[in-house]
C-alpha cells in the first residue's frame, strides 16, 4: 500500500509506503508491481543499485542519453536532499526541478521517470542510498548537467555543510543550455 503524491512536474511522484510498526520495529513494502501499475506507473525495473556517501557529497545531476533510466530512489540510512530535473523537450516544465528530503526515518521514495536528470546531496554524516532502475547502466551514454547551473537554480540546502564534495565528472558537467537532449515529452 502506497500513497502516490503528484509533484508540480507531470510524471514525477513522491511515494509514501505504508509502514507497520510496533515496539519490535517495523515492516513495509518498498515496491509492489500491482500497486505501482494501478497508479499508472507501468515501468519495469531491471537493476538495483546502492551507494554510501558521507556528508556533503553531491552526486549528479546525471542521466543517460540512450538506454534512459527511470528510477525509484530511497534512503535506507541517513538523510539526503534528492533532486530531479525535467529534460523532456516540449514539456511545459522543461528545465524545472523538484526536490525532496529522503531519510531512513520518513521512508519516503521518489519516482523519477525517463527523461530526467537526477542527483542528491548528503545532509547527514553518512547516507546509504538505494535505487531501482528501468534500464541497465550504459557508461558510454552517461551524461549530466552541472549541479549549480543558474538556469535550473536548484536550491540545494547547503547550510551546515562545510564543503560540497563532487567527482571530477560532476565538476565538469555542461550547463543545460549547452546540452543536446533528445528526450521527448509524451504528455498532453
Amino acid at each position: 500500500m502506497f500513497n502516490f503524491i503528484e509533484t508540480k512536474i507531470k510524471d514525477l511522484y513522491i511515494v509514501e509506503p505504508k509502514v507497520f510498526g510496533d515496539s519490535r520495529g517495523y515492516f513495509m513494502e518498498s515496491y509492489n508491481k500491482n500497486d505501482f501499475f494501478q497508479a499508472g506507473l507501468t515501468q519495469e525495473f531491471v537493476q538495483d543499485n546502492e551507494s554510501k556517501s558521507k556528508k556533503g557529497v553531491l552526486r549528479g545531476l546525471h542521466f543517460q542519453t540512450k538506454h534512459t533510466q527511470g528510477k525509484l530512489v530511497r534512503v535506507t540510512e541517513g538523510e539526503v536532499f534528492d533532486v530531479a530535473v525535467d529534460l523532456r523537450k516540449g514539456s511545459p516544465t522543461f528545465g524545472m526541478w523538484e526536490g525532496v528530503i529522503l531519510t531512513n526515518e520518513n521512508k519516503m521514495q521518489f519516482y523519477i521517470p525517463e527523461g530526467f536528470a537526477h542527483g542528491f546531496l548528503v545532509l547527514s554524516e553518512m547516507a546509504v542510498f538505494s535505487y531501482k532502475c528501468t534500464d541497465y547502466y550504459a557508461p558510454e551514454y552517461d551524461s549530466g548537467v552541472l549541479w549549480n547551473d543558474e538556469d535550473i537554480a536548484v536550491e540545494w540546502p547547503i547550510e551546515g555543510i562545510e564543503e560540497i564534495l563532487l567527482s571530477d565528472k560532476d565538476k565538469n558537467q555542461k550547463k543545460l543550455k549547452d546540452l543536446e537532449i533528445s528526450f521527448e515529452y509524451k504528455g498532453v
